[in-house]
Order: structure tokens, then sequence, then C-alpha cells
């Protein structure tokens, strides 16, 4: 019998404000986090019964510990949900949230549940990056992998080396760039929205409150240029132009078009389609650009139908590499409009849906902007590419559009 397709929305997203790792949330536990952002959903949306999730899928790169025991259950039963919802986990390292949000509308447009939650998690003072793994030696014996591969920040070097014209003058202008339009943006009032108060201890000081990212710093090209390059010598990859490591969760709702409207959701994207690739492991930076490009295509869209974009940050070099490879420029306005993760921080399995949350509120304030781009690297050489549409788009009907 053959299935309807049914269009899939985002109908809202949150996050905690992100934390150094060990900083702030050095005594609070990783699923708390990300428990405290499913509640927040379930506060703002009142009109969503809790009855009416029928899948939670939570993200986390390092599952173990407090991040481990299949998260999206445990954080489901922990939030409040109906013990009759299920959830699951899910990795694919710092796209982790991004595919879970995937996972989940593939299941909403062939009718297998109507509304769900996607987040993702990550604890990186906790759970280091890479904690309690064991590679097959045969990756690095049969030469399957250069060594470099399973080291993000050198795979970022090898990534300077294959694209000279990206230096490091250009990385760390990038990088200022970044703190300075995520101050302007904080300053403005654009970024606390999808922010969630989080109650934190600690020992000596006792109760607090996190509500701002704690990353952002005040830097400048002379500061930045000083900085070591802890992955090779003379490199060009330094703190200051790259993600640091940190602490945060995300979450959203995800829902079927027609039933977000029928209990009176918002629609703040629509999704048009996505792909994921994989690449060189040792030049993994490279991934969103064929993903992008495979997303486009799947669309039977071009990158000039892409009037906002929404990049992950690990590196600059790898934005870097995106944007000369499209032919945009670096200082296009609609690109990282409020910053990004070198200034807000990148707690891998968490972020892909942090870069939606703000795409869905710049889409909010453009309704001239038809599509959106979220995109992002993904360690062991892979990228990620999502498309959105705005269902707020009053412009012109484009090249192509028999609307």
């Amino acid at each position: 019998m053959p299935r309807e397709v049914r269009d899939v929305v985002f109908v809202d997203g949150v996050r905690t404000p992100f934390g150094k790792a060990g900083g702030m949330y050095a005594h609070t536990r990783a699923d708390d986090l990300v428990i405290r952002c499913i509640r927040e959903l379930l506060r703002r949306n009142p009109q969503l019964p809790p009855d009416r999730v029928e899948e939670v899928a939570i993200a986390a790169t390092t599952q173990t510990g407090d991040q481990g025991l299949t998260i999206g259950r445990t954080a489901a039963l922990l939030a409040g949900l109906p013990k009759t919802v299920p959830g699951f986990a899910i990795d694919r390292m710092c796209a982790g949230a991004m595919t879970a949000v995937t996972s989940v509308a593939g299941g909403v447009a062939m009718g297998a549940y109507d509304v769900a939650i996607a987040g993702g998690v990550e604890h990186m003072g906790r759970h280091p990056m890479g904690e309690g793994v064991d590679p097959n030696p045969r990756i690095l014996a049969e030469k399957l992998v250069d060594p470099s591969a399973l080291i993000m920040g050198a795979t970022a070097e090898n990534l300077h080396d294959r694209l000279p014209g990206i230096t490091k003058a250009r990385a760390d202008a990038f990088a200022l760039a970044s703190q300075v339009k995520t101050a302007k943006a904080y300053a403005n009032g654009k970024l606390q929205p999808d922010l969630v108060p989080v109650a934190v201890r600690d020992p000596e000081t006792g109760w607090g409150l996190a509500v701002v990212d704690e990353a952002p710093r005040e830097t400048s090209l002379e500061k930045l240029a000083t900085l070591k390059t802890p992955f090779r010598p003379h490199g060009r990859v330094t703190a200051g132009n790259a993600a640091g490591l940190n602490d945060g969760a995300t979450a959203s709702v995800i829902a079927a078009e027609d039933v977000a409207r029928d209990l009176g959701l918002p629609v703040a994207m629509r999704l048009v389609s996505y792909g994921f690739v994989g690449v060189e492991p040792e030049v993994m930076g490279v991934g969103p650009i064929p993903a992008t490009e495979k997303a486009l295509r799947l669309a039977g869209l071009g990158i000039d139908d892409i009037g906002l974009f929404e990049l992950n940050e690990a590196f600059a070099v790898q934005v870097l590499a995106f944007l000369d490879h499209f032919g945009i420029d670096a200082d296009y306005p609609r690109v990282n409009p409020w910053g990004g993760a070198i200034a807000i921080g990148h707690p891998l399995a968490s972020s892909g849906v942090r870069l939606m949350t703000q795409l869905a509120r710049q889409f909010a304030e453009h309704p001239e902007v038809r599509y959106g781009l979220t995109a992002m690297c993904i360690g062991i050489g892979m990228g990620g590419s999502v498309i959105w549409e705005n269902p707020a788009w009053t412009g012109p009907a484009q090249q192509g559009d028999e609307n």
C-alpha cells in the first residue's frame, strides 16, 4: 500500500547556556542538562499534550556514565513524559543532534509518529571525547586512515595544508568576527530567547543560575596571533580560531506540519532535504561541502537559493573552506549572523539543534528569505547538511518555482 509522505516541521528548539568543559556545569549531571531542555519545551508549548510525544531521540558522542543508558529513554522518563513514550540514543559525533532530528523526521514523514523530541548533550568536562574507546588497530595498521584522522585539531591542520590560501591570518580574522557577532547578538537580545536557565551548584559558593554562555571572550587580532598551535609546531590552528571544549544540551520538537497546525503549535521551519556524506577522515573539515551539494541536489536547488547559513564553527579553516568552495564572502552578513561555535561553544552532539534553533529565529526576522542551511563537519571524516524552508516567506517566486 503506497504511503503519502508528510511535510515535517521544526516547531521549537531550546538549549542550555553552553559552559566551558569542567566550568559552570562541573557539578551538574549531563542528563539533567537535556532533561531541563525537554521540560522547557513542554512549558513553552502547553498546547502540546505530553502524551502526543511519540519518540525522544537524544544524541551523545561519549555514551557512558550520565550520558549513557539509552539517554533518550531515561531523559524522557525523568523529564516527566508518560512512561508510554519511547526513546533512543544516537552517536554521529558532532552531528548527533542533527542526526536525531533527521532520524525522527523520517519517521514523521512516513507516518510512524506525529510528534517527536530530538536533541543532544555533551558534558566534555566529565566525558572527554574518546574516553574509553578502543579503536581497532587495523584501522591504522592497514593504513585505512592516517593517524592524524583521530585528532580533530590535526585534521584542521591538514586542511590548512590542502588549502594554503586559507592562512592563519584569515582564520584568526574569521574567529574574531565570530566573537564580535556573538557579543552584538547578546547585546541585542537575540540569543537569550533560546536559553534555558540551569541551576548549578558549586561546593564552595553554593547554588547559582547559568543564564549565559561561558565561552565568549573579548579578544583582538593581536592577541589571537600570539596563541600557541598545540597540534603542530608553527601550525595555524589555535584555541582562538577553533571551538573549545564545552558542556551543554539542546532539544527540539519535530512534527508533521498538519498535526502541528491542528494542535496550534508554531511552525518555525519546514524540512526540505538533508545529506550526510563520508570524506577522507584526514580532512574531515571538507565534509559540509559534498553534504551540502547532496542536499541541494535532492532539493533541486542551487547555493544561490540559500539566503541564510548556520555553519558549525568547529574550526575557522573548515568554515572558510566551505565558503571559498561556494564563492561566498567570509563577511557575508547572512553567514552565522549571531556568531558561532568559536564564540558560543561546541558541546559536540548537541550543536546541530543549536544551529537549527538559531536559523528558525532568523527566519522569523527575514520573511524575504525562503531557504536556509544548517551544516557541520563530523569526526572520522563525514559531513552533514540540512536545508530548511521559511514558512513565513513572503518574497517573489524564485527561478524554477511553479507556485
